[in-house]
């Protein structure tokens, strides 16, 4: 049996039979007390505060803790994972900050994970970590009025992400604390993502300082856990067996209704 662990919901890949600002009542109504997102305003850096009030009055009003929200990644649904890495976007990933601490204001985020951004055909490799480490650092700064973590993720697709694994995102986020003096980026750990590009997700020990945030789904699928190759609760147990005390997202993408799905899940933890 998988150990007692805080199960998070992510919204932007559960209950999407719903409309967005109903997900956090649905996910309350199958038991999570927390919820995630990606950026809940895709596309737009700069929502209005009318847009913003709904989202936050979406989340109070089912009782539920947002713990986790993307930073502005661009159009995820066109394609884009990010633009923390692109020059030609950052006043767009600034000024998007501003709605970021709104939210985490008044409904006490602290964890905010800033996607890095596709490879950019004819810049220099160099020149888009510079852009990162700079937007990062930038990140980090304006989220420490508020006393959040900015979280860094590898990805397994699409190919032309760079931070595909574990030591990707520690070696970014160890130049980022050098660079700022202060501590305050972590590490979001991907177990899907981790184990379709080969490596072990479970992390040793120096790696685990790093972990802040965990999100699970079964490969090779990425659907619900019980649906696939069943690694997800003996990495959970190994996880935390290894020491680590934070929330555990779901992130998957049902095979069925997300509430069938969700008991699979269940019943898949109790085997």
């Amino acid at each position: 049996m998988t150990p007692h662990v805080r199960w998070v919901a992510n919204l932007s890949m559960l209950f999407t039979e719903l409309p967005l600002l109903d997900r956090p009542a649905a996910a309350r109504a199958e038991g999570f007390d927390e919820v995630e997102m990606w950026w809940p305003f895709d596309g737009r850096a700069t929502p209005s505060p009318e847009e913003v009030d709904r989202l936050v009055e979406s989340v109070l009003s089912s009782g539920t803790t947002l713990t986790a929200m993307n930073l502005y990644a661009g159009t995820m649904s066109r394609g884009d994972r990010g633009v923390l890495s692109h020059p030609g976007h950052v006043e767009e990933f600034h000024a998007s900050l501003d709605t970021a601490l709104a939210i985490a204001r008044r409904l006490g985020t602290r964890l905010f994970n800033a996607p890095y951004g596709l490879r950019l055909d004819g810049l220099p490799e160099f020149q888009q970590r510079q852009t990162a480490l700079q937007s990062l650092a930038h990140a980090a700064a304006r989220l420490r009025e508020v006393g959040g973590t900015v979280l860094v993720e590898p990805l397994s697709s699409p190919p032309d992400y760079p931070l595909r694994s574990a030591t990707d995102a520690t070696e970014l986020i160890d130049a980022v604390r050098t660079l700022t003096g202060h501590p305050d980026v972590g590490l979001l750990l991907d177990q899907f993502h981790l184990e379709s590009n080969g490596h072990d997700p479970v992390p040793d020990t120096p790696t685990l300082g790093y972990v802040r945030h965990v999100q699970v789904a079964e490969p090779p699928h990425r659907g619900e856990p019980g649906s696939g190759a069943g690694r997800v609760p003996s990495f959970v147990a190994d996880l935390v067996a290894s020491g680590y005390r934070g929330a555990v997202a779901l992130e998957y993408q049902p095979t069925t209704t997300t509430v069938e799905s969700l008991r699979t899940w269940r019943r898949h933890l109790m085997e």
